[in-house]
């Protein structure tokens, strides 16, 4: 036989394997924690993204810093996964999930080098995220769904930090009354309620209304600004005649045949302009066009009338007002009207709005925020959106954990106790997984200044001592009992945060080799070509 080489892939291919491969993962994973890790906490700081065509956004969110980033990195990528699923699943501790699961490879990275196998750390990570799921369940608190108060405090826990300090009490009180007044048989869905953005006024300006905000106004300004007692007609269909197909031809001989033709025209606008205006209709909101003649036959009846509604809005009216979207001019009829107690149009600096307000028991809401810039407008938004998740999270699974690191120096303090019970190489992993827990509150002390190997002893030896409530307060900077202190996050925060970032780091440290593959099947991964330099 002869000695030939065996080419398996072209010699352009990339591949690192081994050592290397997992080195190198690791590092781009760990520097994706460390990227968000200063945000993290009420003392956290803001990050400045700025695009290739100047557009800012300055937040310390941690899932919209990712998302906004270019990363290339394949194991980056998959940080960034586990963010996006944080966010869709809760709402909130999207930081939080990245920094376990950087901190939970870093201390892999110490067991790597004392010649411990991927598998057993592997291993002993499994273990200790399904121990970390028992402790959580024995240590959360049973909540009532009727306590405004506690969800309210979850509300602020989550808020905190996100420009919305001095409002935080207001903002909580609307995300609770908003949760409360879309809620349909305990069941809770979130794309009920409609965040509007308004720049002008101040933050505390920002408001809740029991029906819905859009931003559209009248279409002429012959109609009425202000509806009472709104009899509202929502219908799908155009007000205005279909237009021919571009082939169509119309022979005309005479002037009388073409004054008749747009006699006909008029006639049958107004057809269907009285067919609306004979259900009682008041109001009309139509998601597709209104063409110039009927608009001015709505004006003169006194109707209010917004065209080119988005078909979401349109629902969210339908769920808000009672009434049903109609498909078919034929079939309007008096029945199928929403009612509102006042529908009229407001002005902001230069936005103009429509307001449907006084809805009987509406089951769809607006959070109207105020702010006196647009970045500042919408991280409030995402404030929202974090409050309004951990609370509708909270109703689902009615169970809370103390904030401020409390339930994370617990719980590494109880795996610990459960590692020491095993007799095998996974007991080192366990202990590594209780110090990757420990990182939030270290870290929370890290971000507000404070010392953290000060902050880290004193909570290790109030929980000794029997204190499973004791947490870092930094509005007082102490540590105190959070739950009296009125810091409180959803249980399901952190089972879903401890699983993600268990997972992830169990499926970093599998990899030995990464290979570029030809991108035909559908999990192959395109490798950055400076993958095989530091990243």
């Amino acid at each position: 036989m002869t000695d030939k080489p065996v080419v398996l892939m072209p010699e352009d291919i990339q591949r690192i394997m081994g050592k290397d491969a997992q080195r190198n993962n690791i590092l781009a994973a760990r520097m994706v924690a460390e990227m968000v890790k200063t945000t993290l906490g009420p003392k956290g700081m803001d990050k400045m993204l700025v695009s290739p065509t100047n557009d800012i956004i300055v937040t310390n969110d941690g899932v919209t810093i990712l998302e906004e980033m270019q990363i290339e990195h394949p194991a980056a990528k998959m940080m960034v996964d586990i963010a996006k699923t944080q966010d869709s699943e809760v709402g909130d501790g999207t930081t939080s999930v990245v920094m376990i699961a950087g901190k939970l490879l870093e201390n892999a990275e110490k067991l790597l080098d004392q010649k411990i196998h991927p598998t057993v750390i592997v291993k002993g990570y499994k273990i200790a995220a399904e121990k970390c799921q028992e402790l959580l369940n024995e240590t959360a608190l049973r909540i009532s769904p009727d306590d405004d108060e506690i969800l309210k405090q979850v509300a602020m826990t989550s808020m905190t930090g996100k420009s919305a300090e001095n409002s935080k009490e207001k903002f909580a009180e609307i995300v609770v009354k908003a949760i409360k007044q879309i809620q349909n048989n305990g069941k809770i869905d979130l794309n009920d309620i409609k965040i509007e953005k308004s720049r002008g006024e101040g933050i505390a300006d920002t408001e809740l209304i029991s029906g819905i905000v859009l931003d559209k106004e009248k279409i002429s300004n012959d109609m009425p600004s202000l509806v009472n007692n709104a009899r509202i007609a929502l219908i799908d269909f155009a007000l205005e005649l279909k237009t021919p197909d571009i082939e169509t031809k119309i022979s005309i001989s005479s002037p009388e045949q073409l004054q008749g033709f747009l006699n006909q025209e008029e006639r049958l606008i107004k057809e269907m302009v009285n067919k609306v205006r004979a259900t009682g209709a008041n109001v009309i909101f139509c998601q597709k066009g209104i063409d110039d003649f009927s608009q001015y036959l709505f004006s003169r009846a006194g109707v209010y009338a917004c065209r080119r509604v988005a078909k979401s809005d349109m629902e969210k009216l339908a769920k808000a007002t009672g009434g049903k979207i109609v498909s078919n001019i034929n079939e309007l009829s008096s029945s199928e009207l929403g009612d509102a107690e006042i529908v009229e149009e407001v002005k902001h600096s230069d936005d103009s709005f429509t307001y449907i307000k006084g809805c009987r028991n509406p089951k769809a809401v607006t959070i109207l925020i105020h702010g006196g810039t647009g970045h500042i407008i919408d991280e409030i938004e995402r404030a929202f959106k974090d409050g309004l998740g951990v609370v509708a999270s909270s109703l689902k699974t009615k169970l809370v954990v103390p904030g401020g690191g409390a339930i994370e120096i617990e719980l590494a303090r109880r795996l610990r106790h459960f590692g020491q019970s095993l007799s095998g190489r996974e007991q080192l992993a366990i202990e590594e997984f209780a110090s990757a827990l420990e990182f939030i509150p270290t870290t929370l002390a890290e971000n507000a200044g404070l010392d953290p190997i000060d902050v880290l002893t004193e909570l290790k030896s109030k929980h000794d001592a029997g204190e499973r409530n004791a947490g870092l307060n930094l509005f007082t900077n102490k540590i105190e009992n959070v739950l009296e202190a009125r810091i409180i996050e959803p249980y399901k925060i952190k089972t879903q945060a401890i699983n993600s970032a268990a997972e992830v780091a169990n499926m970093i440290l599998r990899i030995d080799d990464v290979i570029a593959s030809n991108g035909k099947g559908k999990t192959g991964m395109k490798i950055h070509p400076e993958m095989n330099e530091e990243f």
